[in-house]
């Protein structure tokens, strides 16, 4: 990840056209049924042949490696053939209008939850904002130069994946550019749906144009809907419990969820480096105090709208110090107002540096790491 090249790498993943080939075969199957076996196997040798030309440009995207794996095990599924006929996409007929559909209770996660477990869920909340701050699940607070392809979350029902790019070619600090999220297969519920947002284009509808989880009696329990009040996107993944909001704040993107714990843990140890469960790998980190002139300014800037001086207003200032621009305290109010409409605790919701519920933290390398960027600064 140092060697990461911003440049580089957003030229070649612009040129990936990974989106194209999904909705491809997402054109050439949606009129099939399970007893069309061998039209299932030359629409997925199609898909296959039209991700091996894109490999090379899409080597380090999410949705490319996802689908790769995905062809592998829709072959095996189908007992398809390596070798064989290919054909060109179908065009796809229009599904009637699903609004209302009635869900199956499988497809009501807190309904089937509650029936299993004779409780309500317990949920977890993750947010990521500005430059570049996270809250984990477990109310841990990091503050990250991480620059490339990161994990957000990636378990057995959802990948979300954001690219960050430095904020200049001088500063260490970094922004997200774009967030794709893909809401894996559900046989019972919903198709596989992709979602991909990047600054100035925040669609209201996955990237094959649906708004919802495809033509199955449970399509409904996954929505994507623009709240044009609120100011971001908000998917409704009812089916695992999960409501997720993205928006863009001047040239940063925003992120934040609610999630079941029960899901959020349904991953494998590999797939443990997540930023929302692990938070940002220690080298990563970054203090979140700075000795730079005008912090009293850009504190009273913050407490136009943050009357509690908690992390998040820590976040505040940080943010205007290392941008000089005091908009930039704009990201952080917007964090704050998802925190309060998504966090499931209100009591822990402001978290303070010593007093952070959740796992430990590791106080005294915070309190090195701070003294050495100090140095740093005051001497480099």
């Amino acid at each position: 990840m140092k060697d990461f090249n911003p440049l580089l790498s957003f030229t070649v993943l612009s040129q990936c056209r990974i989106l194209r080939c999904n909705s491809e075969y997402l054109f050439a199957t949606n009129h099939l049924d399970d007893s069309l076996n061998e039209d299932y196997c030359i629409a997925l040798r199609s898909y296959s042949l039209c991700t091996q030309r894109s490999a090379w440009f899409c080597r380090g995207d999410l949705v490319y490696h996802s689908a790769v794996q995905g062809i592998e095990d829709l072959m095996i599924q189908h007992n398809c053939s390596k070798e064989g006929a290919v054909s060109l996409p179908r065009p796809r007929v229009p599904a009637e209008n699903q609004e209302n559909l009635h869900l199956p209770d499988t497809c009501k996660y807190e309904k089937s939850f509650y029936f299993k477990q004779h409780q309500k869920p317990t949920y977890l909340h993750c947010d990521v904002f500005g430059n570049l701050h996270i809250r984990t699940f477990y109310n841990d607070f990091h503050t990250c130069r991480v620059q490339g392809a990161w994990p957000v979350i990636d378990n057995n029902y959802l990948s979300v994946q954001m690219t960050n790019v430095p904020i200049s070619a001088h500063q260490n600090i970094s922004t997200i550019r774009k967030v794709t999220a893909i809401f894996k297969n559900s046989k019972e519920c919903i198709d596989q749906k992709v979602y991909q947002a990047e600054i100035d284009n925040i669609p209201a509808a996955f990237v094959d144009g649906s708004v919802n989880g495809g033509d199955r009696n449970g399509a409904n329990s996954l929505v994507i809907k623009e709240k044009s009040d609120a100011g971001h996107v908000e998917i409704q993944a009812s089916y695992i419990g999960t409501t997720l909001l993205v928006r863009q704040v001047g040239q940063h993107l925003g992120f934040a969820i609610l999630m079941p714990e029960e899901v959020a843990s349904s991953h494998t140890e590999e797939q443990d480096q997540q930023l929302c469960v692990s938070g940002c790998p220690f080298t990563e980190r970054l203090p979140l105090n700075s000795p730079i002139d005008n912090e009293e300014e850009a504190k009273a800037k913050c407490k136009e709208k943050l009357q509690v001086e908690d992390i998040y207003f820590e976040c505040c200032v940080f943010d205007i110090l290392v941008t000089g621009n005091p908009n930039a305290s704009l990201a952080t109010f917007r964090a704050v107002e998802d925190a309060k409409l998504l966090h499931p605790d209100k009591e822990t919701f402001h978290a303070f540096r010593n007093s952070v519920a959740g796992r430990p933290t590791v106080c005294c390398m915070f309190l090195l790491a701070s003294v050495l960027w100090i140095v740093f600064l005051h001497y480099g």
